[in-house]
């Protein structure tokens, strides 16, 4: 068993010793997974982009950063497990798909998408 299967199983078993399976639809779930992430970036509000990465290097903003990060990803885990997403093949897919739609030659360097 792979260290992404061995937290899942861990999430769900945490999930079930609470009987919080009742509360965890795909609807709560992604909202979790947006309340989750929001708090994230409330971690970075009121920085410059060039203080971004200075902030997150250590200290206790780092460590809220890493709490938090680590909060979407259960909540992302839990979405997916219950609907039945395999996350690391959405992934791969995923980035088939995006190298289609940001070939380099014609994204590099640039923020926006390449013009069809």
């Amino acid at each position: 068993m792979d260290r992404l299967d061995t937290i899942v199983k861990n999430l769900r078993e945490f999930v079930a010793e609470r009987e919080w399976n009742q509360f965890h639809d795909p609807k709560n779930l992604a909202m979790a997974l947006a309340s989750e992430a929001g708090e994230l970036l409330s971690e970075y509000r009121w920085i410059s982009n060039t203080e971004a990465d200075q902030l997150t290097k250590s200290g206790e903003k780092r460590a809220r950063i890493v709490a938090e990060a680590a909060d979407v990803g259960i909540a992302l885990l839990l979405f997916c497990d219950r609907i039945g997403i395999d996350l690391l093949d959405a992934i791969q897919s995923k980035m088939i798909t995006n190298s289609q739609n940001y070939p380099a030659n014609e994204s590099r360097g640039k923020p926006e998408r390449p013009k069809k």
